[in-house]
This record gives C-alpha cells, sequence and structure tokens, in this order.
C-alpha cells in the first residue's frame, strides 16, 4: 500500500466575474508607459519588459480597477488558508504588496521564492498564444541526490516539474516557499500580462 505524506497544495479558480479584463489590461499598460522609475528599474537589473515590483506600492489607489482586484484576491486567499488548515490564531493574511508583469516576446522569469511571505500568487489579464505557462517545482528536489529520473507518465504528484498553462481571468494560489518561475515567451509579437501579489499573516 501506498500513502501520500506531504502535499503542496496549488488553488485555481476565475478572479471574479465582476473584473472588466479590458479595463484592467488598458489600466497594466497605463501604469507601465507612466512608471518611469519601474522602467529604470528594469532596465538597471536586466529586467525583460516591465514590472512595477520595485516601484509602485499603492496600485489599488492609482487605478479603482486594483482595489476590485484586491477584494477578490482576499476572498480567494481566505478560502485557500481554510482549505490549507492555517491555524491565523487572533491574526489575519493581509495584502503586502501587488504588482504589475509585462513579459515580452522572449522574456521569462527565472526560478525564486517570495520570502517573507504566507501565500502568493497571480492573477492573468493577457496570455497571447505561446506565451507559457509557469512551471512548479517539486520543493524535495535538492535532496533527491540520487533519485533517478522520474518515467514520462509519472503521475503530477510525482514529477520534478509541473507546468500549469493558466487562462485570462483566472487566479492562482501557492504557499509562498514554493518555488516558481515564467519559462520563456514564445509569443512572436505579443505581451503577456499577470498581475502578482503576496500576503502576509499580520
Amino acid at each position: 500500500m501506498i500513502t501520500n505524506l506531504f502535499t503542496t497544495p496549488l488553488y485555481r479558480a476565475a478572479l471574479s466575474p465582476d473584473i472588466d479584463q479590458r479595463e484592467l489590461t488598458q489600466s497594466c499598460l497605463v501604469i507601465a508607459d507612466d512608471d518611469e522609475a519601474g522602467q529604470d528599474w528594469c532596465e538597471a537589473n536586466g529586467f525583460p519588459g516591465y514590472t512595477s515590483y520595485a516601484s509602485l506600492s499603492d496600485l489599488p489607489w492609482r487605478f479603482p480597477i486594483f482595489a476590485d482586484v484586491v477584494k477578490a484576491l482576499d476572498t480567494h486567499v481566505a478560502a485557500f488558508a481554510k482549505d490549507c488548515h492555517f491555524d491565523l490564531g487572533d491574526k489575519a493574511l493581509k495584502l503586502e504588496d501587488i504588482w504589475i508583469n509585462i513579459l515580452p516576446p522572449g522574456g521569462i522569469h527565472t526560478g525564486h521564492i517570495h520570502p517573507h511571505s504566507v501565500i502568493s500568487g497571480t492573477t492573468y489579464v493577457a496570455l497571447p498564444e505561446g506565451s507559457a505557462a509557469i512551471k512548479f517545482e517539486d520543493p524535495r528536489l535538492q535532496m533527491m541526490m540520487a533519485a533517478p529520473p522520474r518515467t514520462k507518465d509519472a503521475p503530477e504528484h510525482l514529477k520534478p516539474f509541473v507546468y500549469i498553462a493558466p487562462e485570462v481571468g483566472e487566479v492562482l494560489l501557492w504557499e509562498s516557499w514554493l518555488r516558481h518561475e515564467v519559462p520563456m515567451n514564445m509569443s512572436e509579437e505579443d505581451e503577456r500580462i499577470s498581475v502578482s501579489f503576496n500576503y502576509k499573516w499580520d
């Protein structure tokens, strides 16, 4: 008998029927065009495309559509925290930061985690064909020193990497220690737009 002892949860859901994706897309593009500090940071750090991660911390204040996004995210994060059986005591999970990502053709976001946060995630605004999935890494990978490779037909929970192909208007949530990356945007012309965020225990 095989018993699977541990799990790495991934939450998937539609963000909200009340979010106008066209308005959200346009807001992301307007902010990216106006955010000179963010543009400078991306250029100085060799970051492909644009991110507001290092420059703007007030998106819900700047554009009401982001306040609507955060309201929807709060509901999803609360549901995910319940599914994870977190004992939060007298504290709550609260939004720590939220930022825009615009990934051009050929651009990638290399593997990383989100230290000091509890739940991280992304909601997808524009996903051109070939713009890539999101790739998650088995957190035990560094301890598999002598393990042979898995067969191609191995079940998903045994694979060292899992690729998830999201849809526009979908939100993904995961625990912030889970290493992840965005493979190369293989679209020939179009940008991949997403909004990422972290929640902390406060």
